[in-house]
């Protein structure tokens, strides 16, 4: 059994005395030994860190940016292999795994422009003789801490344009499934990133509040649950680092009585039991506008759940593999008995699950739920598991008032054919990423990711533009250079022209 360890400025290093077990979810088997760091481990790789950026800072964009094409070359060769390595520790199917890993090469792909998405702005003669420009400058040493969920792609949404900014950047990984994340940081350095510019430490909450309570680390990314968002918000701002923390998720499917019924419990099907659920981007409630939508939906849905090809994610041609671990597995079973004793009827019960020849394995399979009502549990808090819920109500406002009223703002969608439909959604819907008739709609690499209310804390949002804006100071600078034969006067008023 393997022992994972730390990526310290351009070596793998050890570092603490303590361990966890990284399971694969298909087997339930421990297949490796991941080293958490301590205190020193982590300061070491701040150190790393710190001692590089004055070179690195000062390395032209363009430079940085033939780095990021030679990586992205490289994530593409190594595809197989990166989506082995996500399966085998996470569950998701190697398909899955792969598109992960796609949308994570688009930001790289993103950060690859740097000399553009650097550019400052200049303006001449904005006085007698003066001149004013503005750029982008680099915090220094940042840091990211993210989720199992997408080991490939959350990394990938941080570090590549961190760098490509000029910052230098410390990965604290999820350590249930921290092998991908690690072999493509290392891909990273040979493509040529200079040792010392991006490191990564494993580790539990001991890793993360040496993170936050660093004074050289200047700005944290997290992506996780909400109340570890807010944990890591408030202790970061108050330490006076910049923080965008994204959190958890209750996301809704609004489905008009016009609507593409077919196409929509396709899209439903991927949405909501895809990555078994695993996903912040995941729709977990279905909002029938109607009973007959309701009642057509459920007719639809049922026999396509029960003929969900569950089994080993390193296996080919399967919807759906494991849960990442046995709690995860028991939590979201725990969510489905809480349903049942709440009054929701459950239409399809996926607990009776066996795979043949993965008796061991961490498994669930896909749970539909009719009647769901908002006062209960299983609406109003994130299940992370293959359960939809499906809620019925009798008009579009009032689907869009249920919406507005969950504490949560991350993604949503309206499946429909009426276009005045879904303007009226798309401008009154208090959630950050709305798709029509768009299930996951997450933002390509050069628009930005997040959501609103208590799915995002801090006012930036994920790579693309915002995340430009995250990972840089703006500095104007304004400068005269009088003509030598010219003396004015002192002048006491306040400048103006």
């Amino acid at each position: 059994m393997s022992s994972i360890q730390h990526l310290i400025n351009g070596d793998l290093v050890s570092g603490g005395d303590r361990t966890a077990d990284v399971y694969n979810p298909s087997t339930g088997q421990v297949i490796h030994k991941l080293q958490l760091a301590d205190l020193q481990t982590v300061q070491q790789a701040i150190d790393s860190a710190k001692a590089a950026f004055p070179a690195w800072r000062n390395t032209p964009p363009a430079k940085r940016a033939q780095v990021m094409f030679r990586f992205k070359q490289l994530l593409e060769q190594n595809e197989a292999k990166i989506s082995q390595l996500i399966s085998e520790e996470h569950g998701k199917t190697l398909e899955d795994a792969a598109g992960e890993l796609k949308r994570g090469i688009e930001n790289v792909e993103y950060a690859s422009a740097a000399p553009e998405i650097l550019k400052g702005e200049y303006s001449r003669n904005v006085g007698p003789n003066i001149d004013a420009w503005s750029d982008f400058q680099p915090l220094g040493v940042v840091a990211g801490i993210t989720p199992f969920n997408f080991p490939a792609m959350v990394p990938l949404w941080m570090y590549p344009l961190a760098i490509a900014c000029g910052n230098c950047f410390i990965l604290k990984p999820s350590e249930r499934d921290p092998s991908s994340t690690l072999f493509i940081a290392q891909l990273l350095l040979e493509a040529g990133l200079p040792a010392g510019v991006l490191n990564v430490v494993h580790g539990d909450k001991v890793a993360v509040d040496a993170l936050i309570q660093a004074p050289e680390v200047k700005a944290l990314s997290f992506v996780g649950s909400t109340p570890i968002a807010e944990y890591i918000y408030s202790e970061g701002t108050k330490r006076g680092k910049r923080v965008q923390a994204l959190g958890g998720a209750k996301n809704h499917a609004v489905l008009m009585p016009d609507a593409d019924l077919d196409n929509a419990v396709s899209a439903l099907m991927g949405a909501a039991y895809g990555s078994c659920g695993e996903r912040c981007m995941a729709i977990s409630v279905a909002v029938c506008v109607g009973d007959q939508v309701a009642d057509a939906l459920v007719a639809k849905l049922v026999p396509q759940i029960k003929a969900l090809k569950i089994g080993a994610g390193t296996s080919c041609g399967l919807d759906m593999g494991p849960l990442v671990t046995g709690q995860a597995r028991d939590k979201v079973a725990g969510y489905v008995e809480d349903g049942v004793q709440a009054g929701a009827k459950l239409v399809v019960d996926g607990r009776s699950l066996v795979v043949p020849g993965n008796e061991d394995g961490f498994f669930l399979g896909g749970c539909l739920f009719d009647n769901v009502t908002p006062e209960m549990r299983i609406y109003k808090e994130e299940i992370f598991g293959p359960v939809l819920c499906i809620v019925r109500v009798n008009s579009l406002e009032a689907a869009m008032k249920l919406i507005n009223d969950h504490e949560y703002g991350n993604g949503t969608c309206i499946f429909t054919r009426d276009g005045e439909a879904a303007r009226l959604f798309c401008d009154e819907i208090e959630v950050g990423m709305v798709g029509v008739n768009v299930p996951l709609p997450v933002p390509v690499a050069y628009h930005s990711f997040g959501g609103w209310k208590r799915s995002l804390f801090g006012d930036l949002h994920a790579y693309g533009p915002d995340g430009v804006r995250f990972y840089t100071r703006r500095k104007a600078i304004t400068q005269r250079w009088p003509q030598r034969a010219s003396h004015e006067a002192s002048q006491f008023a306040f400048p103006s022209l």
